[in-house]
């Protein structure tokens, strides 16, 4: 027999959801969230909408439920615990990231061989001159300058863009249009308006690639519609999904990762003056596990009864899984709250688990490993031209990072 006790007090509402970071720990999941970690594997948090779905705290717990066939990413299920309201009239989603199988795994491999680890290694020289272009520009204009205008935005974006066959001169626009699903302040209808611009330009976008076609993505999704594998609407949405995470989640670690190595000035030498690659591999996997940039917890609903040690998550029931407190578990990650760039992070759940792992973890971990093993070389003595608590951070979305990073040299 199985129980729904959690720690909770069942004549209290259960705490709300997100929880705030404390400001002068910017790097550190909440501390609520780290006092329900010690306290529970599962409990259960109040949403915006006042629902109350299971928060799990624990990597064991999170790494299973995100395995489980019977835990759905379907954003229409009922009970589906949402981040933020929705806008009724929007047309469709954002790909397959909120799609179950077999619909999830027939869209997905359409767009997985671009994403190949010989296909993303072959890459490297290519963001290794981007980076470097970059960097030059950096040097050749004036201090301070905005780390994260400068060069962690550009850097992803400019890497995305190349691989879709988006063009680069509208960077502006998507960006814009990005900030707005990524925030939890615009209105539903504000977010739904972005996701109709932003689909609307890759619709228009994907008819061009099939009147003239490129050696990218974006012609290959179109090859798909003309074969009548997928509509012109469907390879749209997809574009969306790989146009704003293959830019957003990737620069704002750049900049957050860096903000963390100049406040770990020893971790940072050490990166910086061994020139060691395997260590570079390393320092991406660390800082990965130790930031997290995804924010707000991945959102699951039960299809089932799960059971999870003495508690039963019953089927309809809501799930919220913040890796960023899996990724500070002591059970899995020894003296957690330290940074340190020779420990074996590899098994971190920053990029997810399952079949809804993230289809882009390769090519963002080629494009951080090139950043990391070359900006801090190429400028050795770059550092904030701020103090850390005059910094603004990006608690008002689902992607955790820093407005503005200046620095100079």
């Amino acid at each position: 027999m199985t129980s729904t006790t959690t720690t909770t007090d069942a004549t209290t509402e259960p705490p709300s959801y997100p929880m705030p970071r404390a400001a002068r720990c910017p790097f550190d999941p909440s501390p609520d969230l780290m006092a329900e970690q010690a306290a529970s594997p599962l409990t259960r948090v109040t949403l915006w909408d006042g629902s109350t779905p299971w928060l799990v705290t624990r990597y064991a717990e999170q790494k299973a439920l995100l395995g489980d066939p019977r835990v759905s990413s379907d954003v229409d299920r009922p009970g589906f615990p949402l981040s933020a309201p929705r806008d009724p009239g929007s047309r469709g989603g954002v790909g397959f990231i909120l799609m179950d199988d077999p619909e999830h795994a027939r869209l997905r491999r359409m767009v997985t061989a671009p994403f190949a680890t010989k296909k993303v290694a072959a890459l490297r020289p290519a963001i290794q001159r981007i980076v470097d272009d970059l960097i030059d520009e950096m040097l050749a204009g004036p201090k301070p300058v905005d780390l994260v205008q400068a060069f962690a935005l550009p850097v992803p974006s400019l890497v995305i863009c190349e691989l879709l066959g988006v063009p680069y001169t509208d960077h502006e626009f998507f960006q814009q249009n990005s900030n707005v699903l990524v925030s939890l302040t615009p209105t539903p209808k504000e977010r739904g308006e972005a996701v109709r611009r932003l689909t609307d330009y890759l619709h228009d976008l994907i008819g061009t690639k099939l009147h003239r076609p490129a050696d990218d993505l974006l012609t290959g999704l179109a090859e798909r519609v003309r074969a009548g594998e997928i509509t012109q609407l469907e390879a749209a949405q997809i574009g969306v999904l790989l146009l704003v995470a293959g830019h957003e989640t990737t620069a704002n670690m750049i900049a957050l990762g860096t903000l963390a190595l100049l406040e770990h000035p020893e971790q940072l030498a050490r990166l910086r003056d061994t020139g060691d690659e395997t260590l570079a591999a390393s320092a991406v996997e660390e800082l990965l596990r130790y930031l997290n940039i995804t924010h707000g917890g991945r959102r699951r609903v039960a299809t089932e009864d799960i059971e999870v040690g003495d508690v039963t998550i019953r089927a309809g029931e809501g799930i919220v899984l913040p890796n960023e407190i899996a990724n500070r578990d002591e059970t899995m990650f020894p003296d957690a709250a330290t940074l340190d760039l020779s420990r074996d992070a590899r098994r971190h759940v920053a990029f997810g688990f399952g079949v809804h792992q993230c289809l882009g973890q390769g090519l963002a971990r080629v494009e951080l490993k090139v950043v990391y093993s070359t900006l801090y070389r190429r400028i050795p003595s770059l550092r904030l031209a701020t103090d850390l608590d005059s910094l603004s951070f990006k608690t008002e979305g689902v992607v955790y990072g820093v407005h503005e990073l200046p620095v100079t040299w």
